[in-house]
């Protein structure tokens, strides 16, 4: 990463951090930004989850490592990464009408995890979320052995989580993406 594109995307991730202090109570600036300068890779992933929409942003800090956790933060689902099946063995089963690719994989390129139901509940009372979209989020292995995957989104002013054939894929689904620092 070049030094003002470095540059740039560390004041994008402060101004978001000024402007949002409710996610990440007790959390310095001082102290992402020491994160940061001790993980280049992180920022790289950052400038990818800002590329395609997520607009990062901490959300917490783990006591017991002093990690600091950033994820999507967007209104919706991030723009640039909707319409995927859930993983790659999904996409390869798929015999027509297949998608760009699948949340799983482009997770790993990314360099985030996609969240845990738990997570994405978390998530979910910093503010609303996914109101008009949904996100795919990590499925547990008895439930895509069988096929499925889940995901969720925020209706009514409730955080729903369904599930559906790992295949399949939709225009306004896409995941968000988690980051320890």
């Amino acid at each position: 990463m070049k030094a003002q594109e470095r540059q740039e995307l560390l004041q994008t991730l402060k101004a978001r951090f000024d402007a949002n202090m409710q996610r990440h109570k007790g959390v310095t600036w001082k102290d992402v930004l020491a994160r940061l300068e001790a993980a280049p890779a992180a920022l790289q992933a950052l400038a990818r989850m800002e590329a395609s929409g997520g607009e990062p942003d901490v959300i917490a800090r783990e006591q017991a490592n002093g990690q600091v956790i950033f994820c999507d933060c967007s209104a919706e689902t991030p723009a640039g990464r909707r319409s995927l099946c859930y993983d790659d063995k999904a996409l390869n089963e798929r015999k027509e009408n297949k998608p760009q690719g699948s949340a799983v994989e482009m997770a790993a390129e990314v360099g985030v995890e996609l969240l845990s139901e738990e997570q994405y509940r978390a998530l979910q009372q910093l503010g609303e979320f996914d109101v008009k979209t949904s996100s795919w989020i990590a499925t547990p292995k008895d439930v895509r052995s069988l096929g499925g995957a889940l995901f969720c989104d925020r209706r009514y002013g409730r955080v729903f989580v369904y599930h559906n054939g790992a295949q399949s894929y939709y225009a306004a689904r896409g995941f968000r993406g988690l980051l320890r620092v």
